[in-house]
């Protein structure tokens, strides 16, 4: 992924196929002032582009996008919080007909931007915003997540699994409620008693690092988890979850599973070994659909919710550590997708979309 040069307000803009020294021009505007057909612009919150999360996962999408409407994508990276507003209406002032923001913190802008402009299509990724002009694009991860859980205590061998989060915000434990009752409904089916560290559902509170930058403060709670017997651990915290990958390395013997992305592929290569898994959320096929519909005319607020039946949510493969899921296992897991496709598990959660 390409980074262009940081402006003074803090922005970086990255363009899907070349690098430039300086800023591009923001496209003219229709000739009676409305916003511009085939040209997106997308705000990061302060996570970063390269977070190996929906940042980077949403932007991949709008690039898939770019290809294949040959549309003009750019991304407005924010480096602080302070970044945010001034990035969203930066991206407005471009002239775009379409503006993406993606994550929570985004939300009051988003929403006093779609205010201020009802001829601009708007969309948020991984929030919630009510508006005529704005497209919701949620997934309920819980779903996945309770597969996760499920798979987590069946190739646990201390009988300890943990989760924790960058921070205590739905989107982030709706995969934690997910996890700890696909855990739940494992030891119900096996008479087994499985513990999840990190994480109780009843009281809504657990373990989490109060960012998703400082790798560092995700290695010392998974060694904390570690020390504690837990063997599989999943992160839900952006860029932090690469500390637990790395003491899982360092340890031996622990299991990571990825959220948003297949970290198999998004994270360094030496974290592949303790890959479990990853609950996707396919961002980048909700991307490219909006594109579309903005393209076509048929763009409306009508939320998109990802979610088992539709593919928007689902599991990673296992990559190197397939070896560990044996094919009874696998078997119920396959049957347990379907029963949560057909309705007859229900996985709920107060976080859910």
């Amino acid at each position: 992924m390409t980074r262009r040069n940081v402006i003074a307000t803090g922005v970086v803009l990255v363009a899907a196929s070349v690098l430039f020294a300086g800023c591009a021009p923001a496209p003219d505007a229709g000739g009676d002032g409305s916003p511009e057909a085939g040209c997106v612009r997308m705000v990061t919150n302060s996570g970063g582009l390269e977070d190996r999360s929906f940042n980077q996962s949403s932007w991949e999408g709008l690039q898939e996008a770019e290809r294949e409407y040959g549309v003009d994508a750019e991304a407005l990276v924010s480096t602080s919080e302070t970044d945010l507003a001034p990035n969203v209406r930066q991206a407005v002032d471009s002239g775009c007909g379409l503006i993406v923001t993606v994550g929570w913190e985004l939300a009051e802008s988003t929403l006093a931007e779609a205010e201020a402009n009802p001829d601009v299509a708007f969309a948020i990724v991984d929030e919630t915003v009510e508006a005529e002009n704005v497209k919701s694009v949620v997934f309920d991860t819980a779903q996945a997540s309770f597969l996760a859980g499920y798979l987590a205590a069946g190739v646990s061998r201390t009988g300890v699994v943990a989760t924790f989060g960058g921070g205590n915000q739905p989107p982030v434990t709706l995969f934690m409620d997910g996890f700890v009752d696909g855990v739940g409904r494992y030891n119900e089916v096996h008479g087994a008693a499985v513990r999840v560290l990190g994480w109780d559902k009843a009281a809504q509170d657990g373990s989490f690092t109060g960012d998703f930058e400082d790798i560092n403060k995700g290695k010392v709670l998974a060694e904390g988890f570690i020390d504690q017997g837990a063997d599989v651990i999943l992160p839900v915290a952006g860029q932090v979850g690469e500390g637990a990958a790395a003491a899982a390395v360092e340890h031996g013997g622990t299991a990571v599973i990825w959220v948003d992305s297949d970290g198999w592929e998004s994270l360094p290569a030496e974290f592949r070994p303790v890959l479990l898994t990853s609950v996707l959320k396919d961002t980048q096929a909700a991307m490219v659909e909006i594109v579309g519909d903005v393209e076509s005319g048929a763009f409306s607020n009508a939320p998109y919710v990802g979610t088992l039946e539709n593919g928007g949510v689902g599991l990673a493969p296992y990559h190197d550590l397939e070896a560990r899921v044996p094919p009874s296992l696998q078997g119920e897991l396959d049957g347990l997708r379907e029963a949560i496709v057909g309705g007859e598990v229900v996985v709920e959660s107060p976080s859910a979309p």
